[in-house]
């Protein structure tokens, strides 16, 4: 029955903190999903250039190294309630109204430099949502907050429908304009209907007569525990890979898709809807018998054997070839569904400890520093050929299938032990 699928359990169990941040995800999805698969092309057709499009997106990582950094002691200082509330319309509000007004390249960097601070709610949510959460529900809590973000998607042919009525760039403004709406609805109804984590109030009380700069000389300490936990850095390895993937695909697979592929710019949101579809199904029919983190290495396994098999057929097949790119789109979104709940939650677990906050800043930073210049790589090499900067996906997640296969031997990693404490 559909109400003893283990997502729905969840869904029904959880209370507090993660089922509002459950709920209030979709209202960042529909928007993003409505202006991100057009956001390259809008780039391209305000005159920016590939090697732009890569420096901007290179730019904003680099920022995001000294946000993450700074992450931690913030949140731990100001609470992760107020510290998301406060980053959440600094990062996503303010950058998606200059997005709506941008005329050239000055409004983009100005939008990426105030859309790094993300991080510091990415930080702030984090341990907003699974503080409080049972270990048990871990994964299936991440797998909700991607449905939710993900199917939104299947709002982004109106976002299609309006650029082919009204144009590009007309379309866009609008999407946007809707976009800073939705985003400052969502800060607002998770401000009023969250509450402060037990760890949050703690850390609080600990950080009121310390400064930010006494906080942050401490993160040596933290960065030891990193460094001498097996379980962290291997999650954070294939982090890495995924976030470089993700750098690549959201700046260069609508130029690739309307240019090489020689498809037009209206039919790039059906295909992220079809990406979206096929994820969400992956989620709920795949997902739950794979997605178990003691047995991780067969979900991450088959996931970057398929994303590098998609991303194979990207580079390689002949111009409009609809067949071949549906194949894609769907065995993207099949490995997305098997290997981002599964990093996530691998992730959160490895990081079970009271400097939560800290650790996960840091781990942001480490992962920034890794992947900023990637950015930039990849627009050179869109420069060159268009294709290119998915040969380099594909090197990702050969690598990647390698790690998977390494921590997956055993007796090297067991995730599994900094859940046991946690069970209930």
């Amino acid at each position: 029955m559909l109400t003893a699928h283990p997502l729905i359990q969840t869904l029904r169990e959880v209370k507090g903190n993660p089922r509002i941040t459950i709920w209030t995800e979709i209202m960042f999805g529909i928007p993003y999903n409505l202006f991100m698969p057009f956001f390259s092309v809008y780039m391209l057709a305000l005159g920016l250039t590939d090697q732009q499009i890569g420096s901007i997106a290179s730019m904003g990582l680099v920022a995001q190294v000294f946000t993450a950094l700074i992450s931690g002691a913030l949140v731990d200082k100001f609470g992760r309630r107020l510290s998301l509330f406060i980053g959440d319309l600094l990062c996503w509000s303010v950058p998606v109204f200059i997005w709506a007004i941008a005329q050239d390249v000055r409004f983009f960097i100005v939008a990426a430099l105030m859309n790094s601070l993300w991080r510091i709610s990415h930080t702030a949510w984090t341990c907003l949502m699974v503080e409080d959460a049972e270990t048990r529900h871990l994964v299936h809590i991440w797998t909700w907050i991607m449905i939710f973000a993900f199917s939104s998607a299947f709002f982004a042919p109106i976002g299609g429908w309006f650029v082919e009525r009204y144009g590009l760039i007309p379309a866009m403004r609008g999407l946007l304009i809707f976009a800073f709406i939705m985003l400052t609805a969502k800060g607002i109804l998770l401000y009023i209907y969250s509450h402060e984590t037990g760890r949050g109030v703690q850390r609080k009380e600990e950080t009121r007569h310390r400064s930010i700069i006494s906080l942050l000389a401490e993160y040596r300490s933290v960065f030891g525990q990193i460094l001498h936990s097996r379980a962290i850095l291997a999650a954070l390895a294939l982090y890495v890979i995924m976030n470089i993937y993700s750098t690549v695909s959201n700046n260069f697979w609508g130029v690739l898709f309307s240019s090489k592929l020689g498809f037009s710019e209206s039919q790039i949101s059906t295909y992220a809807a079809l990406r979206s579809v096929a994820m969400t199904l992956g989620f709920f029919f795949i997902g739950p018998r794979l997605t178990n983190l003691k047995r991780f290495r067969l979900p991450l396994g088959a996931g970057f054997g398929a994303f590098l098999l998609s991303q194979a057929i990207l580079v390689l097949m002949p111009p409009k070839a609809v067949a071949f790119l549906v194949f894609s789109v769907v065995l993207e979104g099949v490995a997305g569904a098997l290997v981002s709940p599964m990093i996530e939650s691998l992730m959160a677990v490895s990081m079970e400890t009271d400097e939560r906050a800290r650790l996960t800043a840091m781990v942001s930073m480490l992962m920034i520093i890794f992947i900023s210049p990637f950015g930039w790589i990849a627009g050179q090499l869109s420069a060159l050929d268009r294709s290119f900067p998915f040969l380099l996906n594909i090197g990702l997640f050969a690598i990647g299938l390698v790690l998977v296969w390494v921590i997956g031997k055993p007796g090297l990693i067991n995730f599994v032990q900094h859940t046991e404490p946690h069970e209930t």
